[in-house]
């Protein structure tokens, strides 16, 4: 790399004063990439301390961007190896405590000149150029399409933060920030901490903020561009909301402002710590990985998960209210205090999950929080944990390229039902005080798990050391069922008999659970007796219920306390089956359409079978959250029966259509709720395949007929449009062109490439599968591509590019995890099949080198077919 003149050759060592204190120490080599394994990272937080940061952005909208890093940190002892991370730049200018030398640089890191470092203060002046990220990490660069204004936004998690800036970029060399920023006039610039200056500067104002507490490098951020913006200093904390002027018409600030005031009161009065960051920014951001990020001060929203073209439901109301919680949540848990490793985010992301939860139930309008969370993000653990590849909460983490390999259901609301459980085992209060007491201690510091569980075991007065053994380094659901006898209609004798998650995983484990007895009114399931019940082992005698009526339902997890899997007795399955409307407890309702879809998953009881029950009982049904679960299993009930179709094709058939025309029956007797009418129709357009349904579907969008109380807004026209495309109805694709004419905005943009990919075409399916094979696109674009590729009923197409997908895997796979969680979950074939299921163990067998995460996938695609094989099989029995 030739930036540098002779001149700026590396001093000897001789002219040093350092040379003499050199150390053995040696915190390298590394391997040449951008990530950093775990020992390595020790090895340099163990002599780095004191790091700030003085980072100067000059930012114009363009393609490149420049910087200067200034990275000023003492050293306990001179290592033999140090490098500072610095990811794919050009670098200008490179000085070391004052001498300027040529930078040993590989494109992923700086190997620092050691004979350069002081015992002591060092500091190390990088100046450099780098291409903005449209990948959506380090600084990521956005041009809307509608007004062509530029907008800048930075995610660094894992260890992106080397994207933008040089940095020692691991979570446990916490650092003090300070930044300047020259950026357009029209501009806003947000991070951390609330500008302290503005000066004018020609076409450009220069923004400078003052130092940031302590803060991991992943909780750093900085955005930039022509955001539109609101305030509101109505609550303790000052409040911002910002997102791109193209979209602010499509966002309710009040409703944002509402929700953060409300979760800001709730958590400085739970933890008993006031919010840490002195102001609240929330950012809307386009072509965004995930669904929320917890920077510190300035949190990022994907905006296509929260930009609404009509008024908001229920459900998306709460979603925001959710998320809005979750990543509150995390500037006390994550942000103040920060896992030392990343084997430590699962508990930062369990805990904002389970702290996210209990305060949109007790600060906000929706008060039936936790019943969704067992509703839609608990029965994701459950079945993540069932897979083969489940694992431990706690994970090791070998490299940054690991961090993110077991970020799933588990990570999330296993380890948040966890919490919750643990909650009801020592009382809220001692939770409570544990986690106060956490907090308060490692304030601005790094923490690892045995620090968290010694805080609660302190306040709890016990010893959690067998819990934890238990819960959060043993991997697997268990399953609880009740085995009792009657004499007389009273019972006799009952236990709890718990059951291991397999041979293979036999942890049997403690936790509190609620056992509830209901008998058969003439018109209802009455409820009659709930006890309280703390199992472990593989029987629990219960002796509370001996002389309580015989009962013919027994729930043994009522109320949801435990994280644990319920076996129904017979008795208890057929009133379920016979009884769903006559149950007056939602929670408990839901538990029962739950464990009959189960059976299904489980080859118990047939799809058919399952789905007699759902035309019985769905229409009758008036809770919401209860109709979202029930339509969630009618759409992946047409999936499966889309791989049916073709041994059962008139069932199969019939029975999508059955429930494509109950849904549009729902939608228009839901006239004036338009909760219940958005639901419902929207299950319509996601079941429509059979000719009327789809002529239907037609006739509304080109405005021929109209459902009394329904607006078709943009999103709901984009919807149609694709069913259309789908299944290639008449001149679908001439609706498709018209309509992208209309909506040019980013959302259209990409609205119009689903419906495009989506189309049965062969020819044109190889060509888009070329595009993301190539990368011949933006990564958002390729992302809507392997979306939208291949859909269950496709399979012929799918068929004729299985080969070259399994042959790719390992290309695939070279171009990182961001691409290849994409690609391996939506591209990898199935057929529910036999055949399928060898292709894929084949794979397995011949394709060793390829990556955790890849083979995981793989894992999980062929569980996931050998289930399909055996729901089909069960059909045709």
């Amino acid at each position: 790399m030739n930036l540098f003149k002779a001149s700026f050759v590396a001093l000897a060592c001789g002219a040093l004063i350092s040379c003499a204190t050199q150390s053995t120490l040696n915190t390298g080599p590394r391997d040449a990439s951008a990530y950093i394994s775990q020992y390595q990272a020790a090895l340099r937080s163990q002599i780095i301390s004191d790091v700030r940061y003085e980072l100067d952005f000059q930012l114009t909208g363009e393609a490149e961007f420049s910087a200067t890093s200034k990275v000023t940190f003492q050293l306990s002892e001179i290592p033999k190896q140090l490098s500072l991370d610095l990811n794919k730049a050009q670098i200008k200018r490179f000085i070391i405590n004052g001498t300027a030398v040529y930078p040993n640089y590989n494109g992923a890191y700086i190997s620092l000149n050691t004979r350069l470092l002081t015992s002591g203060e060092n500091t190390v002046e990088v100046q450099f150029t780098r291409p903005h990220s449209t990948n959506g990490e380090g600084l990521h660069r956005f041009k809307d399409p509608v007004d062509g204004k530029v907008y800048l936004y930075s995610h660094f998690e894992p260890a992106a933060a080397q994207q933008m800036f040089a940095v020692f970029d691991q979570p446990d060399i916490k650092a003090n920030y300070q930044i300047t920023v020259t950026a357009p006039k029209d501009w806003q610039v947000i991070s951390t901490m609330r500008e302290s200056q503005i000066t004018p500067a020609g076409a450009y104002n220069r923004w400078t903020f003052p130092d940031t507490p302590k803060l991991s490098p992943y909780n750093f951020s900085m955005h930039a561009g022509p955001y539109h913006m609101w305030q509101d200093n109505s609550g303790r904390y000052p409040m911002r909301l910002f997102a791109r002027e193209s979209v602010a018409n499509q966002v309710t600030p009040q409703d944002w402002f509402n929700y953060t005031k409300q979760g800001l009161t709730f958590f400085d009065n739970y933890f008993g710590i006031p919010y840490p960051f002195k102001k609240y920014d929330q950012i809307l951001v386009p072509d965004f990985l995930y669904g929320a990020m917890e920077n510190a001060g300035a949190v990022t929203f994907a905006e296509d998960h929260f930009l609404y073209k009509a008024a908001m439901t229920a459900d998306q109301k709460q979603s925001l209210a959710g998320v809005i919680m979750h990543e509150m949540a995390h500037q006390w848990f994550g942000d103040l205090v920060t896992m030392k490793w990343w084997n430590g985010l699962w508990l930062n992301e369990s805990f904002a999950s389970f702290m996210g939860t209990l305060a949109t139930q007790e600060a906000t309008e929706f008060t039936n929080a936790w019943r969704t969370f067992y509703a839609k993000g608990k029965q994701r653990a459950y079945e993540q944990d069932s897979l083969v590849t489940t694992h431990p909460i706690e994970v090791p983490v070998a490299t940054t390229q690991n961090a993110f390999d077991n970020i799933d259901a588990i990570t999330y609301q296993k380890g948040a039902s966890t919490l919750k459980q643990l909650r009801h085992l020592l009382g809220d209060m001692v939770f409570r005080r544990g986690v106060s007491n956490y907090l308060k201690q490692y304030s601005y510091q790094n923490a690892e798990l045995d620090d968290f569980i010694n805080s609660l075991g302190k306040a709890a007065g016990r010893d959690l050391s067998a819990w934890t053994q238990e819960w959060l380094y043993s991997a697997g659901v268990n399953t609880i069922k009740a085995e009792y006898r009657c004499e007389g209609n009273r019972i006799s004798d009952f236990s709890l008999i718990q059951l291991p998650a397999s041979a293979e995983l036999p942890t049997l484990r403690e936790q509190k659970v609620q056992v509830a007895l209901f008998t058969q009114g003439r018109f209802d399931l009455r409820h009659d007796v709930t006890v309280p019940v703390t199992y472990k082992g593989e029987r629990t005698e219960v002796k509370q219920l001996i002389g309580e009526r015989c009962p013919d339902l027994v729930y043994p997890n009522f109320d949801d306390w435990g994280f644990v899997k319920v076996e129904l007795d017979d008795k208890s399955f057929n009133t379920a089956k016979q009884q769903l409307s006559n149950v007056s407890d939602p929670l408990l309702r839901s538990m029962l359409w739950q464990s009959l879809w189960d059976s299904v998953r489980e080859g118990k009881l047939s799809l058919d079978q399952y789905l007699s029950t759902v035309f019985v009982n769905a229409p009758a049904e008036t809770d919401y959250t209860i109709v979202g679960q029930i339509i969630d299993s009618m759409l992946r009930s047409k999936q499966y029966l889309a791989q049916i179709a073709p041994i059962q094709q008139n069932y199969a058939e019939n029975a999508i259509k059955g429930l494509s025309q109950m849904s549009l029956r729902k939608a228009m007797e839901s006239k004036g709720d338009n909760d219940f009418q958005r639901i419902w129709f929207d299950a319509y357009v996601s079941l429509a395949s059979d000719r009327d349904s789809l002529r239907h579907l037609a006739q509304l969008v080109d405005g021929e007929t109209k459902i009394k109380g329904l607006t078709l807004d943009q999103d709901l026209r984009w919807a149609i449009i694709t069913q259309l495309n789908r299944y290639d109805f008449p001149n679908a694709q001439q609706r498709l062109t018209k309509e992208a004419a209309k909506d040019n905005s980013d959302s259209g943009e990409k609205a119009a490439l689903a419906a495009q990919v989506i189309r049965p075409e062969a020819a044109a399916k190889r060509r888009w599968l070329s595009k993301v094979h190539q990368d011949s696109l933006p990564f958002s674009k390729q992302r809507i591509i392997m979306e939208n590729l291949y859909p269950a009923e496709q399979k012929l197409l799918s068929a004729a590019t299985a080969e070259e997908r399994l042959a790719s895997l390992r290309d695939m796979d070279k171009k990182g995890p961001v691409f290849m969680r994409n690609y391996a979950h939506n591209l990898i074939p199935t057929d529910c099949n036999y055949t399928s299921i060898a292709a894929l163990d084949k794979v397995l067998d011949s394709q060793t080198g390829l990556s955790n995460l890849t083979r995981r996938n793989l894992l999980e695609t062929r569980q996931i077919e050998q289930r399909c094989v055996l729901i089909k099989n069960k059909m045709t029995q």
